[in-house]
Protein backbone atom coordinates (compact mmCIF):
# COMPACT_ATOMS: atom_id res chain seq x y z
CA UNK A 1 0.00 0.00 0.00
CA UNK A 2 1.32 3.45 -0.90
CA UNK A 3 2.09 5.49 2.21
CA UNK A 4 3.55 8.72 0.78
CA UNK A 5 3.45 10.59 -2.52
CA UNK A 6 7.25 10.77 -3.11
CA UNK A 7 10.55 10.64 -1.23
CA UNK A 8 13.69 12.63 -2.08
CA UNK A 9 16.60 11.12 -3.99
CA UNK A 10 19.06 9.71 -1.45
CA UNK A 11 16.38 8.50 0.95
CA UNK A 12 13.88 5.66 1.25
CA UNK A 13 10.52 5.11 2.94
CA UNK A 14 10.28 2.27 5.47
CA UNK A 15 10.89 -1.12 3.85
CA UNK A 16 7.75 -2.38 2.17
CA UNK A 17 6.02 1.02 2.08
CA UNK A 18 5.86 1.95 -1.59
CA UNK A 19 5.38 5.60 -2.59
CA UNK A 20 2.84 6.50 -5.25
CA UNK A 21 5.39 8.26 -7.45
CA UNK A 22 9.14 8.35 -7.92
CA UNK A 23 11.88 10.40 -9.53
CA UNK A 24 13.54 8.87 -12.58
CA UNK A 25 16.00 9.82 -15.30
CA UNK A 26 13.93 9.40 -18.44
CA UNK A 27 14.55 9.49 -22.19
CA UNK A 28 11.71 10.53 -24.51
CA UNK A 29 11.40 10.24 -28.29
CA UNK A 30 11.44 14.01 -28.79
CA UNK A 31 14.79 14.27 -26.98
CA UNK A 32 16.78 11.52 -28.72
CA UNK A 33 20.35 12.60 -29.39
CA UNK A 34 23.34 13.42 -27.22
CA UNK A 35 22.85 11.70 -23.84
CA UNK A 36 23.52 14.90 -21.89
CA UNK A 37 20.34 16.35 -23.41
CA UNK A 38 18.31 13.15 -23.79
CA UNK A 39 18.16 12.31 -20.07
CA UNK A 40 15.89 14.43 -17.86
CA UNK A 41 14.68 13.92 -14.28
CA UNK A 42 10.92 13.45 -14.18
CA UNK A 43 8.33 12.33 -11.66
CA UNK A 44 6.76 9.00 -12.71
CA UNK A 45 4.21 6.67 -11.15
CA UNK A 46 5.86 3.75 -9.32
CA UNK A 47 5.12 0.52 -11.21
CA UNK A 48 3.50 -2.45 -9.47
CA UNK A 49 4.96 -5.96 -9.82
CA UNK A 50 2.92 -8.54 -11.71
CA UNK A 51 2.96 -12.33 -11.29
CA UNK A 52 6.70 -13.18 -11.17
CA UNK A 53 8.03 -9.64 -10.97
CA UNK A 54 9.89 -7.96 -8.13
CA UNK A 55 9.84 -4.27 -7.15
CA UNK A 56 13.24 -3.09 -5.92
CA UNK A 57 14.18 0.21 -4.29
CA UNK A 58 17.33 1.18 -6.18
CA UNK A 59 20.20 2.04 -3.86
CA UNK A 60 22.74 2.43 -6.66
CA UNK A 61 22.76 2.03 -10.44
CA UNK A 62 25.47 1.15 -12.95
CA UNK A 63 26.50 2.78 -16.22
CA UNK A 64 26.60 0.74 -19.43
CA UNK A 65 27.01 1.66 -23.10
CA UNK A 66 23.60 0.31 -24.02
CA UNK A 67 21.89 3.43 -22.71
CA UNK A 68 24.13 5.60 -24.84
CA UNK A 69 22.37 3.76 -27.67
CA UNK A 70 18.97 4.24 -26.02
CA UNK A 71 19.55 7.98 -25.61
CA UNK A 72 20.55 8.37 -29.26
CA UNK A 73 17.89 6.04 -30.66
CA UNK A 74 20.65 4.14 -32.48
CA UNK A 75 20.70 1.36 -33.66
CA UNK A 76 17.04 1.17 -32.58
CA UNK A 77 14.54 3.49 -30.93
CA UNK A 78 13.65 1.36 -27.91
CA UNK A 79 10.63 3.53 -27.06
CA UNK A 80 9.16 3.15 -30.55
CA UNK A 81 9.79 -0.59 -30.53
CA UNK A 82 7.97 -1.06 -27.22
CA UNK A 83 5.06 1.16 -28.31
CA UNK A 84 4.70 -0.93 -31.48
CA UNK A 85 4.44 -3.96 -29.18
CA UNK A 86 1.63 -2.33 -27.20
CA UNK A 87 3.43 -0.46 -24.42
CA UNK A 88 1.44 2.53 -23.10
CA UNK A 89 4.58 4.39 -22.02
CA UNK A 90 6.16 7.10 -24.15
CA UNK A 91 9.34 7.22 -22.07
CA UNK A 92 12.35 5.03 -21.34
CA UNK A 93 13.80 4.51 -17.88
CA UNK A 94 17.08 2.78 -18.58
CA UNK A 95 19.77 1.31 -16.37
CA UNK A 96 20.88 -2.31 -16.64
CA UNK A 97 22.69 -2.64 -13.31
CA UNK A 98 21.17 -2.17 -9.88
CA UNK A 99 21.77 -2.90 -6.25
CA UNK A 100 18.85 -2.41 -3.92
CA UNK A 101 16.25 -3.64 -1.45
CA UNK A 102 13.15 -5.66 -2.32
CA UNK A 103 10.00 -3.65 -1.51
CA UNK A 104 7.28 -5.82 -3.11
CA UNK A 105 6.91 -9.11 -4.96
CA UNK A 106 4.36 -10.45 -7.42
CA UNK A 107 1.87 -13.14 -6.37
CA UNK A 108 3.80 -16.00 -8.03
CA UNK A 109 7.26 -15.09 -6.69
CA UNK A 110 8.89 -17.50 -4.27
CA UNK A 111 12.25 -17.48 -2.53
CA UNK A 112 12.52 -13.66 -2.57
CA UNK A 113 11.26 -11.64 0.38
CA UNK A 114 10.60 -7.99 1.09
CA UNK A 115 13.74 -6.60 2.71
CA UNK A 116 16.22 -8.79 0.78
CA UNK A 117 19.35 -6.99 -0.40
CA UNK A 118 19.84 -7.87 -4.05
CA UNK A 119 21.43 -7.14 -7.42
CA UNK A 120 19.79 -7.55 -10.82
CA UNK A 121 21.11 -9.69 -13.69
CA UNK A 122 20.56 -8.32 -17.21
CA UNK A 123 19.01 -11.32 -18.99
CA UNK A 124 15.24 -10.82 -19.07
CA UNK A 125 12.58 -13.08 -20.54
CA UNK A 126 8.94 -13.88 -19.91
CA UNK A 127 9.06 -17.17 -17.98
CA UNK A 128 5.60 -18.10 -19.28
CA UNK A 129 6.53 -17.72 -22.94
CA UNK A 130 6.25 -21.05 -24.77
CA UNK A 131 9.52 -20.58 -26.65
CA UNK A 132 11.35 -19.81 -23.43
CA UNK A 133 9.96 -22.94 -21.81
CA UNK A 134 11.08 -25.08 -24.75
CA UNK A 135 14.53 -23.52 -25.14
CA UNK A 136 17.63 -24.96 -23.54
CA UNK A 137 18.96 -21.41 -23.29
CA UNK A 138 16.36 -18.66 -22.81
CA UNK A 139 18.79 -16.04 -24.13
CA UNK A 140 18.47 -17.71 -27.55
CA UNK A 141 14.71 -17.20 -27.52
CA UNK A 142 13.15 -14.34 -29.54
CA UNK A 143 11.55 -13.36 -26.23
CA UNK A 144 14.91 -12.60 -24.57
CA UNK A 145 15.75 -8.98 -23.80
CA UNK A 146 18.32 -6.92 -21.96
CA UNK A 147 16.81 -5.42 -18.83
CA UNK A 148 16.91 -1.64 -18.66
CA UNK A 149 17.57 -1.33 -22.38
CA UNK A 150 14.93 -3.32 -24.27
CA UNK A 151 12.72 -3.23 -21.16
CA UNK A 152 11.43 -0.19 -19.26
CA UNK A 153 11.70 0.70 -15.55
CA UNK A 154 15.39 -0.06 -15.17
CA UNK A 155 17.72 1.21 -12.49
CA UNK A 156 17.68 4.92 -13.36
CA UNK A 157 14.62 5.43 -11.17
CA UNK A 158 14.09 5.21 -7.43
CA UNK A 159 12.28 1.89 -7.97
CA UNK A 160 12.80 -0.71 -10.68
CA UNK A 161 10.96 -3.81 -11.87
CA UNK A 162 12.65 -7.13 -12.73
CA UNK A 163 11.61 -10.76 -13.11
CA UNK A 164 12.37 -13.05 -10.20
CA UNK A 165 14.91 -15.04 -12.28
CA UNK A 166 17.01 -11.87 -12.55
CA UNK A 167 17.19 -11.17 -8.83
CA UNK A 168 20.37 -12.37 -7.11
CA UNK A 169 21.74 -11.91 -3.58
CA UNK A 170 24.00 -8.90 -3.09
CA UNK A 171 27.57 -9.65 -1.97
CA UNK A 172 27.66 -8.71 1.70
CA UNK A 173 31.19 -7.29 1.58
CA UNK A 174 30.37 -4.74 -1.14
CA UNK A 175 28.94 -1.26 -0.71
CA UNK A 176 25.79 -0.38 -2.63
CA UNK A 177 27.79 1.45 -5.28
CA UNK A 178 30.27 -1.41 -5.65
CA UNK A 179 27.50 -3.99 -5.92
CA UNK A 180 25.76 -1.98 -8.66
CA UNK A 181 28.84 -1.88 -10.87
CA UNK A 182 29.67 -5.22 -12.44
CA UNK A 183 26.73 -7.54 -13.07
CA UNK A 184 25.82 -6.70 -16.67
CA UNK A 185 29.40 -6.54 -17.94
CA UNK A 186 30.54 -9.40 -15.73
CA UNK A 187 27.73 -11.78 -16.63
CA UNK A 188 28.20 -10.81 -20.28
CA UNK A 189 31.91 -11.61 -20.07
CA UNK A 190 31.16 -14.87 -18.25
CA UNK A 191 28.87 -16.02 -21.07
CA UNK A 192 31.49 -15.00 -23.65
CA UNK A 193 34.15 -17.10 -21.94
CA UNK A 194 32.12 -20.00 -20.57
CA UNK A 195 28.95 -20.11 -22.66
CA UNK A 196 30.10 -21.59 -25.96
CA UNK A 197 30.75 -25.32 -26.12
CA UNK A 198 34.17 -26.34 -27.47
CA UNK A 199 35.43 -22.81 -26.83
CA UNK A 200 34.86 -22.44 -23.10
CA UNK A 201 37.96 -20.93 -21.55
CA UNK A 202 40.42 -23.50 -20.22
CA UNK A 203 43.62 -23.53 -18.22
CA UNK A 204 46.50 -22.13 -20.24
CA UNK A 205 44.37 -20.54 -22.97
CA UNK A 206 45.64 -17.23 -24.32
CA UNK A 207 42.72 -14.77 -24.16
CA UNK A 208 42.99 -11.41 -25.91
CA UNK A 209 40.67 -8.80 -24.37
CA UNK A 210 39.82 -5.63 -26.26
CA UNK A 211 39.14 -2.58 -24.08
CA UNK A 212 40.74 -4.30 -21.13
CA UNK A 213 40.35 -1.37 -18.73
CA UNK A 214 36.62 -0.94 -19.40
CA UNK A 215 33.58 -2.72 -18.01
CA UNK A 216 33.50 -5.94 -20.03
CA UNK A 217 37.28 -5.99 -20.34
CA UNK A 218 38.05 -5.64 -16.63
CA UNK A 219 35.67 -8.48 -15.83
CA UNK A 220 36.84 -10.71 -18.70
CA UNK A 221 40.45 -10.42 -17.52
CA UNK A 222 39.49 -11.57 -14.04
CA UNK A 223 37.22 -14.39 -15.26
CA UNK A 224 40.01 -15.66 -17.53
CA UNK A 225 42.46 -15.40 -14.64
CA UNK A 226 40.13 -17.43 -12.41
CA UNK A 227 40.11 -20.15 -15.11
CA UNK A 228 43.94 -20.16 -15.01
CA UNK A 229 44.05 -18.78 -18.55
CA UNK A 230 46.46 -16.09 -19.77
CA UNK A 231 44.64 -12.82 -20.50
CA UNK A 232 46.28 -10.07 -22.57
CA UNK A 233 44.64 -6.64 -22.78
CA UNK A 234 44.34 -4.19 -25.65
CA UNK A 235 44.19 -0.60 -24.34
CA UNK A 236 44.84 3.01 -25.33
CA UNK A 237 47.66 3.94 -23.00
CA UNK A 238 50.13 2.59 -20.44
CA UNK A 239 48.08 3.72 -17.43
CA UNK A 240 45.20 1.57 -18.64
CA UNK A 241 47.60 -1.25 -19.42
CA UNK A 242 49.10 -1.24 -15.94
CA UNK A 243 45.58 -1.26 -14.50
CA UNK A 244 44.83 -4.39 -16.54
CA UNK A 245 47.99 -6.03 -15.24
CA UNK A 246 46.82 -5.31 -11.70
CA UNK A 247 43.69 -7.35 -12.48
CA UNK A 248 45.68 -10.32 -13.76
CA UNK A 249 46.60 -9.56 -17.38
CA UNK A 250 49.94 -10.99 -18.48
CA UNK A 251 50.59 -7.80 -20.44
CA UNK A 252 49.00 -5.28 -22.75
CA UNK A 253 49.10 -3.89 -26.28
CA UNK A 254 48.71 -0.15 -26.82
CA UNK A 255 46.45 0.12 -29.87
CA UNK A 256 47.65 3.68 -30.49
CA UNK A 257 50.87 2.21 -31.89
CA UNK A 258 48.92 0.99 -34.93
CA UNK A 259 46.96 2.73 -37.70
CA UNK A 260 45.34 -0.14 -39.61
CA UNK A 261 41.94 0.09 -37.89
CA UNK A 262 38.68 -0.10 -39.78
CA UNK A 263 37.86 -1.98 -42.94
CA UNK A 264 41.05 -3.24 -44.63
CA UNK A 265 41.81 -2.67 -48.32
CA UNK A 266 40.00 -4.92 -50.77
CA UNK A 267 41.71 -8.24 -51.37
CA UNK A 268 42.46 -7.24 -54.96
CA UNK A 269 44.46 -4.20 -53.75
CA UNK A 270 47.87 -5.87 -53.48
CA UNK A 271 49.75 -2.86 -52.13
CA UNK A 272 47.04 -2.00 -49.63
CA UNK A 273 46.75 -5.60 -48.48
CA UNK A 274 50.51 -5.82 -48.02
CA UNK A 275 50.59 -2.69 -45.86
CA UNK A 276 47.57 -3.79 -43.78
CA UNK A 277 48.91 -7.30 -43.26
CA UNK A 278 52.27 -5.94 -42.10
CA UNK A 279 50.52 -3.96 -39.36
CA UNK A 280 48.32 -6.91 -38.38
CA UNK A 281 51.37 -9.18 -38.15
CA UNK A 282 53.16 -6.64 -35.95
CA UNK A 283 50.09 -6.52 -33.73
CA UNK A 284 50.13 -10.31 -33.44
CA UNK A 285 53.85 -10.27 -32.70
CA UNK A 286 53.13 -8.11 -29.64
CA UNK A 287 51.14 -11.03 -28.25
CA UNK A 288 54.09 -13.38 -28.81
CA UNK A 289 56.44 -10.89 -27.16
CA UNK A 290 54.26 -10.73 -24.06
CA UNK A 291 54.03 -14.52 -23.86
CA UNK A 292 57.67 -15.15 -24.71
CA UNK A 293 56.56 -17.80 -27.20
CA UNK A 294 54.70 -18.09 -30.50
CA UNK A 295 51.17 -18.74 -29.30
CA UNK A 296 48.11 -16.97 -30.60
CA UNK A 297 44.85 -16.33 -28.71
CA UNK A 298 42.44 -19.25 -28.57
CA UNK A 299 39.72 -16.80 -27.51
CA UNK A 300 39.41 -13.11 -28.37
CA UNK A 301 36.90 -11.03 -26.39
CA UNK A 302 35.53 -8.43 -28.82
CA UNK A 303 33.20 -5.48 -28.59
CA UNK A 304 34.60 -2.62 -30.76
CA UNK A 305 33.50 -4.44 -33.93
CA UNK A 306 34.00 -2.52 -37.15
CA UNK A 307 37.48 -1.16 -36.35
CA UNK A 308 38.95 -4.34 -34.90
CA UNK A 309 37.25 -7.49 -36.22
CA UNK A 310 39.63 -7.84 -39.20
CA UNK A 311 42.64 -7.85 -36.84
CA UNK A 312 40.92 -10.19 -34.39
CA UNK A 313 40.14 -12.75 -37.08
CA UNK A 314 43.67 -12.46 -38.45
CA UNK A 315 45.36 -12.94 -35.04
CA UNK A 316 43.05 -15.62 -33.63
CA UNK A 317 44.64 -19.06 -33.38
CA UNK A 318 43.73 -21.86 -35.78
CA UNK A 319 40.52 -23.40 -34.46
CA UNK A 320 40.03 -20.47 -32.08
CA UNK A 321 37.09 -18.16 -31.47
CA UNK A 322 36.43 -14.45 -31.73
CA UNK A 323 33.41 -13.78 -29.50
CA UNK A 324 31.67 -10.41 -29.76
CA UNK A 325 29.03 -8.72 -27.60
CA UNK A 326 28.74 -5.24 -29.16
CA UNK A 327 29.88 -2.93 -31.96
CA UNK A 328 30.97 0.27 -30.25
CA UNK A 329 32.92 1.46 -33.33
CA UNK A 330 30.31 0.35 -35.85
CA UNK A 331 28.55 -2.70 -37.23
CA UNK A 332 29.90 -3.16 -40.77
CA UNK A 333 32.78 -5.45 -39.88
CA UNK A 334 34.79 -7.19 -42.60
CA UNK A 335 36.06 -10.77 -42.33
CA UNK A 336 38.74 -12.03 -44.70
CA UNK A 337 37.34 -15.47 -45.40
CA UNK A 338 40.73 -16.85 -46.40
CA UNK A 339 41.90 -16.76 -42.80
CA UNK A 340 38.47 -17.72 -41.52
CA UNK A 341 37.70 -20.94 -43.37
CA UNK A 342 41.19 -22.31 -44.02
CA UNK A 343 42.19 -21.96 -40.37
CA UNK A 344 38.72 -22.96 -39.18
CA UNK A 345 38.13 -20.03 -36.88
CA UNK A 346 34.85 -19.18 -35.20
CA UNK A 347 33.13 -15.77 -35.07
CA UNK A 348 30.54 -16.05 -32.31
CA UNK A 349 27.96 -13.48 -31.26
CA UNK A 350 27.19 -13.39 -27.54
CA UNK A 351 24.40 -11.46 -25.84
CA UNK A 352 23.56 -11.07 -22.17
CA UNK A 353 23.57 -14.16 -19.95
CA UNK A 354 21.16 -16.85 -18.85
CA UNK A 355 20.22 -17.57 -15.24
CA UNK A 356 22.93 -20.19 -14.68
CA UNK A 357 25.67 -17.95 -16.06
CA UNK A 358 24.50 -14.96 -14.03
CA UNK A 359 24.42 -17.04 -10.85
CA UNK A 360 27.90 -18.47 -11.52
CA UNK A 361 29.33 -15.01 -12.08
CA UNK A 362 27.59 -13.60 -8.99
CA UNK A 363 29.02 -16.40 -6.87
CA UNK A 364 32.54 -15.38 -7.95
CA UNK A 365 31.74 -11.84 -6.81
CA UNK A 366 30.27 -13.02 -3.50
CA UNK A 367 33.34 -15.21 -2.92
CA UNK A 368 35.57 -12.12 -3.35
CA UNK A 369 37.22 -13.66 -6.42
CA UNK A 370 36.10 -10.83 -8.71
CA UNK A 371 36.63 -7.12 -8.09
CA UNK A 372 33.70 -4.97 -9.35
CA UNK A 373 36.25 -2.38 -10.53
CA UNK A 374 34.46 0.81 -9.53
CA UNK A 375 36.39 3.71 -11.00
CA UNK A 376 33.99 6.53 -10.22
CA UNK A 377 30.79 7.18 -8.26
CA UNK A 378 28.49 9.96 -9.42
CA UNK A 379 25.25 11.50 -8.24
CA UNK A 380 21.82 10.73 -9.70
CA UNK A 381 21.66 14.04 -11.56
CA UNK A 382 24.88 13.16 -13.42
CA UNK A 383 23.41 10.21 -15.35
CA UNK A 384 23.09 12.10 -18.63
CA UNK A 385 26.56 13.64 -18.42
CA UNK A 386 28.12 10.27 -17.54
CA UNK A 387 26.60 8.67 -20.65
CA UNK A 388 27.92 11.59 -22.70
CA UNK A 389 31.38 11.05 -21.20
CA UNK A 390 31.17 7.34 -21.96
CA UNK A 391 30.26 8.07 -25.57
CA UNK A 392 33.23 10.44 -25.81
CA UNK A 393 35.68 8.05 -24.10
CA UNK A 394 36.21 10.28 -21.06
CA UNK A 395 35.35 7.97 -18.17
CA UNK A 396 37.50 6.75 -15.31
CA UNK A 397 38.99 3.26 -15.53
CA UNK A 398 36.66 0.38 -14.74
CA UNK A 399 32.96 0.93 -14.00
CA UNK A 400 30.98 4.05 -13.12
CA UNK A 401 28.01 3.94 -10.74
CA UNK A 402 25.36 6.35 -9.44
CA UNK A 403 23.95 6.71 -5.95
CA UNK A 404 20.16 6.68 -5.97
CA UNK A 405 18.59 5.56 -2.69
CA UNK A 406 21.95 5.47 -0.95
CA UNK A 407 23.08 8.74 0.62
CA UNK A 408 24.79 11.11 -1.82
CA UNK A 409 28.24 11.05 -0.27
CA UNK A 410 31.69 9.80 -1.17
CA UNK A 411 31.26 10.89 -4.77
CA UNK A 412 34.15 11.07 -7.24
CA UNK A 413 36.96 8.91 -8.51
CA UNK A 414 38.04 6.02 -6.33
CA UNK A 415 41.32 5.64 -8.17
Amino acid sequence: MAMVETVPIGSLPPVGEVPKRMFAQTVRSNRLGDPVDAFKIEEIEVPAPCKREVLIAVMAAGLNFNNVWAARGVPIDVIAVRKAQGSPHDFHIGGSDASGIVYAVGPEVSGIRVGDEVVVAPGSWDPDDAQVKSSRDPMLSPNAQIWGYNTNFGSFGQFCIAYDHQVLPKAKHLTWEQAAAPTLVGATAYRMLHGWKEHAVEKGDVVLVWGGSGGVGSQAIQIAREACAVPIAVVSGPDKGEYCKSLGAAGYIDRREFTHWGQPPHWTDNAGQKAWTAQARNFGKKIWDILGERRSPRIIVEHPGEDTIPTSIFCCDTGGMVVICAGTTGYSAVVDLRYHWVRQKRLQGSHGSNREQSVAYNELVRAKRIDPCVGEVRSFDQIGQAHQDMMNGKLALGNTTFLVGAAQKGLGSVR
